[in-house]
């Protein structure tokens, strides 16, 4: 099934390079946008913790994850080939002190393949890294539109990873990413003859086209504590990197229809090469993690993961208007804690005894201060996992609840709800075949 699955990704490469609006949340506008979280729905609904890693799922946030070792529940069995396929809807309600409106949005979150090699295995993937999609407002005195604020595009990353088992319980991974994509960025300007806005406008239009290289390192241990304790530990660390941002910027006469739709009558090309701005270097911060957790195999599982993110100098792509209240930066952590409970995997006559239960939450400093407000996100998620046929697959569903900013000082508040679906597969390529 795995091998026919694989165009699939050929697929959604075109398709993630087309692009896709990944959010709407206004504080996409900042940095290169809205961080998506890099892990599977399984990851996701257990409060986005990594620590836990097996044989049969996609580890996507430690690259040691590929080198597991082998199917204790089949004998030792070989671990499987392993394809992991994921997407959400996301529904916001923003809200300020004096009104509320609502948002949604639906998204690929991942596609990944990864192959087991004796001690080594290998991975391979796709999944955004950042997202922007937003519509800011400012008014004047008289409450009418002063300036309009547009961006949409994001960040997407293609990685290749290499996980070898140095001993039973221990392994070390690295993968490699490859980021590409587009931030599209528009501000408009409008003037009034008396109260009535004129017929023609001036909007400034950039694009940036980003492109870049960064690593992951990470490391996996797990080890027997009794007779059914087991311990689990691990930690991954990707260094800061450059990402190249080749610019482009424009002054557009344009004309504005009652519903808002914007048609430009002319345009005018910046030169950004003799303002030094054609092509640019920005920072990709550092992010560290660590994780810690303990469970009875193929029972339960409860775990803690800890992430520090360099965001203090992170910039934004270029630009040359900002909406008031401009921002600052500062690092950002994450705090995750999160688990899963399995009733009987062995039941051979109730299939919910052999779902999977997974619940978690989480509390992040995003590092974004606007107008000295600290702008925090809270998530309660929970889920199940479904199996499927052969017990090394599942379809996977998830749920998150939860707020990221606040009303203070006019800022707004972002009330979301977040459905997950994936599909985790497990395929047998290299099992040996016994003979009588």
């Amino acid at each position: 099934m795995i091998k026919k699955l694989v165009i699939v990704f050929v697929t959604l490469i075109a398709y993630q390079i087309h692009g896709q609006e990944g959010t709407a949340s206004p504080y996409s506008f900042y940095g290169l946008g809205n961080q998506k979280f890099k892990g599977t729905v399984e990851n996701r609904s257990m409060g986005g913790i990594s620590v836990f890693i097996d044989s049969i799922h996609v580890n996507l946030r430690n690259p040691a994850s590929y080198a597991t070792k082998n199917l204790q529940a089949f004998n030792g069995e070989s671990r499987p080939v392993k394809f992991a396929i994921g997407g959400s809807h996301n529904s916001i309600k923003l809200k300020t002190d004096s009104s509320s409106e609502e948002a949604s949005s639906t998204t690929f979150d991942y596609i990944a393949l990864a192959i087991p090699m004796g001690r080594f295995g290998f991975g391979f993937g796709l999944l955004p890294n950042t997202s922007v999609g937003y519509k800011l407002e400012s008014l004047n005195n008289d409450g009418d539109i002063q300036n309009r604020f547009r961006g949409e595009g994001g960040v997407n990353k293609v990685f290749l990873g290499l996980g070898y088992r140095l001993a039973d319980g221990l392994s070390i991974g690295v993968d490699a990413h490859y980021n590409f994509g587009n931030i599209q960025n528009s501000i408009v300007e409008y003037q009034y003859d008396n109260g009535v806005p004129i017929i023609y406008q001036s909007r400034e239009s950039n694009r940036s086209d980003l492109s870049g290289l960064n690593l992951n390192f990470g490391v996996s241990y797990k080890r027997m504590v009794t007779n059914k304790l087991e311990l689990s530990a691990t930690a991954t660390y990707s260094p800061e990197s450059t990402i190249t941002s080749k610019n482009n910027r424009s002054i557009e006469t344009i004309s504005t229809s009652t519903t808002g739709q914007e048609y430009v009558n002319d345009s005018d090309e910046i030169d950004l090469e003799s303002l030094g701005q054609a092509e640019t270097e920005l920072i990709l911060p550092s992010i560290f993690t660590v994780g810690l957790g303990v469970g009875a195999p193929r029972k339960w599982f409860v775990g803690a993961e800890y992430l520090f993110q360099n965001t203090s100098n992170l910039r934004r792509p270029i630009s040359s208007s900002m909406p008031p209240n401009g921002p600052t930066h500062k690092d950002a952590t994450t705090i995750s804690v999160g688990g899963f409970f399995i009733p009987d995997y062995r039941s051979l006559n109730n299939y919910f005894k052999r779902t999977v239960y997974r619940a978690g939450f989480r509390y992040e400093d995003t590092g974004l201060n606007i107008n000295s407000e600290a702008i925090k996100e809270f998530g309660i998620s929970f889920g199940v996992g479904l199996p499927l046929s052969g017990g090394i697959s599942s379809a996977n569903v998830g749920f998150e609840v939860g707020k990221r900013g606040t009303t203070n000082n006019n800022l707004i508040q972002e009330n979301f709800i977040n459905l997950q679906l994936s599909l985790s597969l497990g395929d047998r390529w290299f099992q040996k075949r016994k003979y009588n």
